[in-house]
């Protein structure tokens, strides 16, 4: 049986919301990314059988099946199919998932994952069109679910106060900003020409930031609570993409070198460390999504591409992905550096 592979992984730096991406239609950010895998590998997109790619907000500019629109805008053959994924902000993961098992299928030799979002143009939440997507059998259960609140109510069950959350974004801001001046973000970054220059790197990181700073932004969510703008990933537009093929080399499982556990609050990554008793220091190295931003569809895929190049960088030959969805979901990606 065959398996997959990555044989290569890029993305546009992370614009911060109408920051330097703002100006871009999100189905030409997606053929940016499309466009730098084959000059980066030189791969003949004709060999390419389909592209799958993760979206969450499926309206306006990225509705009707953006992947096959990027495709197209890419200028890559007309043979080439396009399929959207929304498992919400695990869809560019999944689409990695899906790909591999058409791989190991036999469905593919040749596929692209990935994904987008930009947040300037297609609000979070725009999607709803001010209808309840929750009908009343859910919300017996459960309420009207929301992210926000579900963060809250993980840092009281496990017991994390708000200089906690707020020291851990302040990590994540740090290691962000060491990473940009040790250019270890550089071999992952495609970057982006637009109309007032070039965007190179990723926007959103903050430097010097305090805890009394942090301190004295408001919690939306709860009166009196712990999540703020500043221990919560931030809004932003971006795109990533993966090609992948076969091998003949199968997966092993042995000890893992590094984690990137998506930082939607910062309680999430917290509890997985609580719960898991993972090295800390090998949990989001280069910051996540608190300093870098979330643009929803592409994190998946973002995660993935830093976390190939890290492994790749540093010797490290097993890394694990994660990262919560909307809906009670999560994913799990183990991937090995084959060189």
């Amino acid at each position: 049986m065959p398996d997959a592979v990555v044989v290569d992984a890029v993305r546009t730096p992370l614009g911060r919301r109408n920051g330097g991406l703002a100006g871009i239609h999100p189905a030409d950010l997606s053929a940016h990314v499309l466009a730098q895998l084959v000059e980066r590998t030189g791969v003949d997109p004709a060999v390419i059988e389909d592209v799958i790619w993760g979206c969450v907000s499926q309206i306006g500019e990225q509705t009707y099946d953006i992947a096959r629109t990027a495709v197209l805008a890419a200028g890559w053959p007309q043979s080439i199919t396009g399929v959207t994924v929304d498992r919400q902000c695990g869809s560019s993961q999944q689409s990695v998932h899906f790909a591999a098992a058409g791989l190991v299928a036999g469905h593919y030799d040749a596929v692209v994952a990935g994904g987008v979002e930009s947040m300037s143009r297609v609000a979070m939440g725009s999607s709803m069109a001010d209808q309840q997507p929750y009908p009343p059998s859910l919300q017996a259960r459960y309420g009207i679910p929301h992210q926000g609140i579900g963060a809250e109510a993980m840092a009281e069950k496990w017991g994390f106060s708000r200089a906690q959350l707020d020291e851990f974004a302040l990590r994540s801001h740090a290691r962000a900003a060491a990473a940009q001046d040790e250019g270890r973000f550089d071999a992952e970054i495609a970057p982006v020409p637009t109309g007032d220059g070039i965007v190179t790197s990723d926007e959103g990181v903050r430097r010097g930031g305090t805890l009394e700073t942090l301190a004295g932004l408001k919690t939306p969510f709860k009166d009196g609570g712990v999540i703020s703008a500043g221990n919560a990933s931030q809004i932003s537009d971006g795109a990533a993409a993966l090609l992948m093929m076969t091998t003949d080399k199968g997966l092993g499982i042995a000890d893992i070198g590094a984690f990137e556990v998506n930082e939607a609050f910062a309680p999430v990554p917290m509890a997985w460390l609580a719960e898991t008793g993972g090295d800390e220091a090998a949990l989001n190295p280069l910051g996540g999504a608190i300093a870098l931003g979330h643009p929803l569809g592409a994190s998946g895929a973002r995660l993935m591409t830093t976390l190939i190049h890290h492994l790749k960088q540093n010797g490290i030959r097993y890394g694990l992905q994660t990262m919560c969805e909307a809906g009670g979901q999560a994913n799990a990606t183990i991937i090995e550096a084959l060189d």
